[in-house]
């Protein structure tokens, strides 16, 4: 069937208030039942025919501001005012030609800002769009994960705690689902959902029987059938879209403007004193007015806003190829000011690759080999290696059935031998146990089906699942945290398979001696219903479990993670695990990964800081290094109580229930594959590989971006100050002008863009992650930074005028001593910026280097290499072509000429290296970059 030119619309009805098969039948006709719809799901025949049909479950994006306003926009900045007031004057004047040339600049700065920016939001644009949303759905009788834009009308989309709603769905299974719909309905408290039709008046916010797209998971489960898709969801109607959009406005660029705006003050009160002594001294006032309009342009560093914009670019993408997508700008920045991470453990900080490792059943331990999530392995008692029968241990086969059943995780074989889970590493890791002990899964859920489940919440800590033993009895089997199964036991099973007491004691010396080990512990438990109840609550759990067994399992540290832990502190950055694990455990990981810093890591659980009072919390947050068992509203006090005492939290977070402190973070981190809808929403930056590596490198590529815009600072405002007090000093001693207007903007433009864009190309150093964190509110200009542009400048300023004043007494001629000056200053610049680069201790790398090694460097000095070639082709185009000559009031310099020039901009070199004295964290030093 060809495709439509456009999709079809579904029918707008009430959704809410049909019953469900009537609901059913509307979306697929008299085809499949509701309880066969559950069951199997669509075709997928039946999907593509869909799809080709109703097009994709996306929403149209919003018509963008056109281009011709993004670009009037890049007008709107203080300095170019100065720019166009003075071209227009001169116009006035009748100087034509240094009216267009100033008006040229002024497009053309415009023209690379919107450029620029225009990549920059174009980057952010697909970056965040590779963050894909995978819905559940029942697909061919099978549970699938699905891109949400391949949804359509008529899918059953499963839904759990911390899944986004992915379309409009018509709610057709619900246990405790909650539903948070405040951005659609304004309805802070998440909605409880329930079945069955409502009046078909009813308000959207109170729709009970239906879950809209662009909402959130809460608590819960259910099952819904796709009504709507993309722009005719209740969302797409209000042109509401879902992801939020990157926005190019960071503290950096505030800041940039607060100093564009002192400098503006500056720069206008000089303008106004040279055209005052000017006009004492009796000169012309068309002359002085030469000298102001110069000075001013000489002072604004035109190139610098494109530079700024294209650094915060680069760090964008480079921080993408390091794993860390950044989806709110801001975090570029922060990120090099972090002071604090706090990390989750599993799958971060840890392989995410559970074993279980002990058993304890029966009043038993036992051993289990093998590794990963292969099935090769054996049960074996502690005391010896005899392979223990299963069916002669009561109690290890019933932990072992509970861990088996209670799961809702699947293992798949690989075709390159290795195992997929498809779920949870830790559910993963007991149906592996179950497979070493001689269990087969299907077997054993043939034989004790499921009728119901309670899924885990981090609230309660524990999971449950109904399962029907036999005609007279159903049994319901949980597992969880031992704080939270132990007080609910009445029991325990013996070896054998009998009742005794629970030996609460006991049971808690055990599983502290598996935590002291590293192993995260988990409890089972087990209890008989009549097979009159059909489902399970929270109620049926509260007291009379039989307590089963505990399974011991070790997630080991990533090695990777252990020398980022260790470079993070090396950079003046604390390191906190924040687990839901025991503390033992978590406490024993700490210490294997050195969370320390060589001294005993201090750990505390979720019951400790529930004890501590205001001042003792705060206290604790600075000290501790691990934090277990902690409840969602004490990991958000635990962002707060660092940040009251001057910290830069960046907090990692995968769960519903880590959305507040992500967004009450400096820096919120979601993780990409495991995190949950909610939590990548209230991110700043989001994980691809869930590594805590890749958090390391995020810092040091943040800390590199500011970097990188120092230097381009520390390489432009000396050029403006040698020009600006240049022309100053000519007027207060009444001499010609040493650089004319036209020809200060060719320097302030194109010269200083052209070598100045490589520097946001320059490589991390490798001694990043070697300085404390700055400042975030420190000044965009330090002290020491100040003072290498004042001594530079002065530099620059001997160059310019002595150089225009040794060549127009000693020639006579204006044009050429303007040319040598400009080209002199050029040259010493092109020192400085080597000085400030990486190329040169690139280049003459240390040792012996691998072709591989050797290319990288190569690489990595490539853009400051064709920078600088492209500056020296452009300056003798400046002096050596006569169209320049006449535009810019130049001459052609002689071989001779040009070697005068090289020799006077040699002093450079040394001023340079006084300089980067002066201020050594503004340059390289002249070291080798190190690759991370």
């Amino acid at each position: 069937m060809a495709k439509p030119s456009s999709p079809e619309l579904l029918p707008a009805l009430a959704w809410h208030a049909l019953p469900e098969e009537q609901a059913i039948q509307q979306l697929l006709g008299e085809e499949l039942s509701l309880p066969t719809l559950l069951e199997k799901g669509l075709s997928q025949a039946e999907v593509e025919r869909r799809q080709k049909q109703y097009g994709p479950n996306e929403l149209k994006a919003k018509a963008a501001t056109p281009a011709w306003v993004k670009f009037l926009q890049q007008f709107n900045q203080s300095l170019l005012y100065i720019l166009m007031v003075a071209g227009a004057i001169k116009a006035f004047l009748g100087s034509w030609r240094n009216a267009i040339v100033i008006w040229a600049v002024v497009v053309i700065n415009a023209l690379i800002s919107y450029i620029q920016e225009s990549k920059a939001e174009e980057a952010i644009a697909a970056l965040a769009k590779s963050v894909v949303t995978e819905v559940t759905v029942m697909r061919e009788g099978q549970k699938v994960r699905v891109p949400s834009r391949e949804l359509v009308p008529g899918d059953v989309v499963l839904l759990s705690s911390g899944d986004r709603v992915p379309a409009d769905l018509r709610l057709v299974s619900v246990r405790n689902l909650q539903v948070d719909e405040s951005a659609l309905t304004g309805e802070s408290v998440p909605v409880e959902k329930r079945l069955g039709s409502l009046p078909e008046d009813t308000p959207l916010a109170d729709r009970q029987n239906m879950a809209y797209a662009g909402s959130f998971v809460t608590f819960g489960q259910g099952a819904g059938v796709v009504v709507a898709i993309g722009n005719q969801t209740q969302t797409g109607r209000i042109s509401k879209l879902i992801e939020e959009g990157g926005s190019l406005q960071t503290p950096l660029t505030r800041k940039f403007e607060a100093f564009s705006l002192t400098l503006l003050k500056i720069i206008l009160t000089l303008a106004a004193l040279t055209f005052l002594v000017g006009l004492v001294q009796g000169q012309a006032a068309v002359s002085v007015f030469e000298a102001a309009v110069a000075l001013a342009v000489s002072a604004i560093p035109e190139g610098l806003p494109a530079v700024v914009t294209v650094t915060l670019a680069i760090g964008v993408s480079r921080m993408a190829r390091r794993h860390a997508i950044i989806r709110k700008l801001p975090a570029v920045e922060t990120l090099g000011s972090a002071t604090v991470i706090c990390s989750d453990k599993t799958g971060t900080l840890t392989e995410n690759q559970m074993t279980v490792q002990a058993i304890y059943a029966g009043s038993r331990l036992y051993r289990v080999s093998g590794s990963g999530y292969s099935p090769q392995g054996q049960i074996l008692p502690q005391e010896d290696d005899s392979p223990v029968e299963i069916r002669q241990s009561p109690a290890l086969e019933a932990c072992l059935v509970a861990g088996c059943l209670c799961n809702d995780t699947r293992l798949q074989a690989k075709d390159n031998g290795q195992w997929e889970v498809v779920g949870d590493p830790t559910e993963a890791a007991l149906l592996v146990a179950a497979q070493k002990g001689g269990l087969d899964r299907e077997d054993l859920q043939r034989r004790r089906p499921r009728l119901d489940s309670i899924p885990f919440e981090s609230e309660f800590q524990y999971m449950a699942t109904l399962h029907r033993l036999g005609p007279e009895e159903h049994c319901i089997y949980v597992k969880g945290s031992v704080e939270a199964l132990l007080p609910r036991c009445g029991s325990q099973m013996g070896s054998q398979g009998e009742i005794q007491p629970l030996e609460a004691e006991r049971i808690r010396q055990q599983v502290e001696a598996l935590a002291r080990q590293g192993l995260r512990v988990l409890a089972f438990a087990q209890k008989t219903v009549p097979s009159s109840q059909t489902q399970v609550d929270h109620s049926d759990l509260e007291e009379g479990l039989i307590f089963l067994g505990l399974q011991g399992m070790i997630d080991p540290p990533r090695p990777e993670a252990i020398a980022a832990v260790r470079a993070c502190q090396s950079a003046g950055i604390q390191v906190k695990m924040i687990t839901g694990d025991h503390v033992l455990t978590a406490q024993a990981i700490a210490e294997q990964m050195g969370l320390g810093g060589g001294k005993p890591v201090k750990a505390y659980s979720g019951r400790d800081l529930e004890q501590l009072g205001p001042e003792e919390f705060v206290t604790a947050a600075n000290e501790g290094s691990v934090f277990a068992r902690v409840v969602p509203e004490q990991k958000l006090r635990l962002v707060k109580a660092l940040q009251s005492q001057g910290q830069v939290v960046a907090m990692t977070g995968d769960g519903v229930n880590d959305a507040p402190a992500l967004k009450q973070a400096d820096v919120g981190i979601a993780m990409g594959r495991g995190g949950t809808e909610v939590a990548k929403a209230a991110a700043d930056m989001i994980l691809t590989d869930d590594n805590f590596a890749s958090i390391k490198a995020a810092v040091e590529e943040g800390r590199t971006v500011y970097n990188n815009l120092l230097k381009a600072i520390a390489f432009i405002l000396p050029v403006n100050g040698g020009e600006s007090m240049t022309l100053l000093l000519s007027v207060l001693l009444n001499r010609e002008l040493p650089i004319l207007a036209i020809q200060v903007l060719w320097l302030n433009m194109i010269n200083s863009i052209t070598m100045t864009v490589p520097l946001s190309f320059e490589p991390s150093t490798g001694r990043e992650m070697t300085q404390p964190p700055r400042d975030p509110d420190a000044n965009l200009l330090s002290p020491r930074l100040l003072q290498r542009i004042l001594l530079v400048s002065a530099f620059n300023w001997l160059l310019i005028f002595g150089v225009f004043e040794y060549i127009e007494q000693t020639t006579g001629n204006l044009n050429l001593a303007r040319s040598m000056a400009i080209q002199t200053l050029v040259i010493g610049r092109i020192f400085y910026l080597l000085s400030l680069s990486q190329a040169i201790p690139t280049l003459l790398g240390r040792g012996r280097a691998s072709q591989l090694e050797r290319r990288e460097r190569l690489m990595d000095v490539a853009a400051i290499t064709i920078g600088i070639g492209a500056a020296i082709l452009l300056q003798i185009l400046f002096s050596q072509w006569s169209l320049f000559n006449a535009l810019f009031d130049t001459a052609p310099l002689a071989w001779e000429q040009w070697g005068f020039c090289l020799v006077v901009s040699l002093p450079m070199i040394g001023v340079a290296a006084l300089a980067n004295r002066v201020d050594p964290e503004g340059a390289s030093l002249a070291r080798l970059p190190r690759k991370t």
